[in-house]
């Protein structure tokens, strides 16, 4: 079943009182003809996935297909076990899953595409921190996957999830505001907060370019993995603050759809713009590739 607003969603779960996830997950089982539990097994299976992801990107040595990176997860995860750092170890540990998710795509390992490869860390950086943390059980997280499913499906359907259409906050951002979503899920907020929480995200990262150096999903892509996560954290503590959107999270999709399209063809995917036209991305390319003739 696919969703064609937010407001679908947020009214579907408050007249059956009940949370997002599982307004979803029955919606989801009647459609596919299945139980709900055969469909909570399925959403099991990629959870699963995104944890594997993690202990894959995080181990020693890893290198990309490409060379061009790799250690970020097991750097990070490092630091997270030592002082903290500045943002605190919760943060940094989820940091550094969030990290090596993306370093397990980029060496060509499995991982789930929440929505998309290029954004594949932000989900799992949620997640499987929360998992590992111990502060919500695997039922939970799993079911908060529901959740930002059906904003997914929403964003995909009324603009783009896609970088060479709409940019970086069409992946990054798109991801960013499934995890938003989740998160104040579990963080007990209403399906109408979990819908302000997408629609900060989405403010936070409108207008993000995608300019992946060398066409490859890593630089910058990694990092910007992480700002996305951040920003899913931020944007979920400040609706269980209280604190609204005041833009709805239709129309905020609907903004970011219209500023994709705008935005200039150099600057979507093309590695014409950005980071990638750079004196350095130029070199990094034809570290890969060669020069040109």
């Amino acid at each position: 079943m696919f969703y064609e607003s937010i407001e679908e969603i947020v009214k579907a779960a408050e007249d059956a009182d009940l949370r997002i996830s599982e307004a979803v997950l029955r919606d989801q089982a009647a459609q596919m003809e299945l139980s709900e539990e055969e469909v909570y097994l399925q959403m099991e299976e990629n959870f699963d996935v995104m944890c594997e992801s993690v202990r894959k990107g995080q181990a020693e040595g890893l290198r990309s297909t490409s060379g061009l990176t790799g250690p970020e997860g097991f750097l990070m995860a490092l630091y997270a076990k030592g002082s903290g750092g500045l943002s605190g170890s919760f943060m940094t540990g989820v940091m550094a899953r969030t990290l090596a998710v993306s370093c397990c795509n980029a060496s060509m390992g499995k991982i789930v595409a929440a929505p998309t490869a290029g954004s594949c860390g932000i989900l799992p950086g949620c997640l499987v921190s929360l998992y590992e943390e111990g502060k919500y059980s695997k039922k939970e997280l799993v079911m908060a996957a529901f959740t930002a499913g059906a904003v997914g499906m929403v964003i995909a359907s009324r603009a783009t999830i896609a970088g060479s259409e709409g940019g970086c906050q069409a992946e990054c951002g798109a991801a960013g505001a499934m995890a938003a979503a989740a998160l104040a899920e579990l963080g007990g907020g209403s399906p109408r907060q979990c819908a302000d929480a997408c629609s900060i995200v989405l403010a936070c990262q409108m207008g993000l370019v995608c300019d992946p150096v060398a066409g490859l999903v890593e630089i910058p892509c990694i990092k910007r993995n992480v700002s996305g996560v951040m920003n899913a954290f931020a944007a979920a503590d400040m609706v269980l603050a209280g604190i609204p959107a005041y833009i709805p999270a239709d129309e905020a999709i609907d903004a970011m759809g219209e500023v994709g399209r705008d935005m200039p063809r150099q600057l979507r995917e093309t590695s014409l713009g950005g980071l990638a036209a750079t004196p350095t991305g130029e070199k990094l390319r034809e570290k890969v590739f060669g020069k040109n003739d």
